[in-house]
C-alpha cells in the first residue's frame, strides 16, 4: 500500500525512537528527508544520519543525539499535511516556542529554517515544527 505522507512517517519514526531512547532509526530513502534531516543535523537535533544499503535497499539511518542522557528532540510536530496545506508570507513566519524551537519551511530557494527564511526575506509552506 502506498504511503499518502512520508515526512510524518518519518517524523513519527523519530518520536517513537525518542521515546523508547533508540541511538539510531532506519527510514526510506528520498531527497526531501534527506533536506529536513541536514537542517536537523546543522540546528543540533540529531548526532548523524547516512545512506546505507539494507536488504537490497538504500535506506537513511539516523543517529539520534542525546545530552546527559535527555533527549535533544522535545518535540516534533507535522504542521503541512497533504490534506490541508500551511502556507505563510514572510510576515508570518511563526516561532516555535518563542524562539527556543525551529520550523522548516519550503520555499523558492529550497528548504530553510523560519529565521534564514526571516533573514532572506521569503515565505512558503510550513513543513514540520522541532522543539
Amino acid at each position: 500500500m502506498a504511503m499518502t505522507d512520508p515526512i510524518a512517517d518519518m517524523l513519527t519514526r523519530i518520536r517513537n525512537a525518542v521515546k523508547s531512547r533508540h541511538e539510531k532509526l532506519d527510514v526510506p530513502v528520498s531527497r526531501i528527508k534527506l533536506n529536513i534531516l541536514k537542517i536537523l543535523k546543522d540546528e543540533g537535533y540529531i548526532q548523524n544520519y547516512r545512506i546505507v544499503k539494507e536488504a537490497g535497499k538504500d535506506v537513511i539511518r539516523i543517529a539520534l543525539k542525546y545530552v546527559d542522557g535527555k533527549n535533544v528532540i522535545l518535540g516534533i510536530k507535522r504542521i503541512s499535511k497533504p490534506g490541508r496545506r500551511i502556507y505563510c508570507s514572510k510576515d508570518r513566519i511563526p516561532r516555535i516556542r518563542a524562539g527556543y524551537g525551529i520550523s522548516i519551511i519550503t520555499t523558492s530557494r529550497g528548504l530553510m529554517t523560519d529565521s534564514q527564511a526571516r533573514e532572506n526575506g521569503l515565505g512558503g509552506e510550513v513543513l514540520l515544527a522541532v522543539w
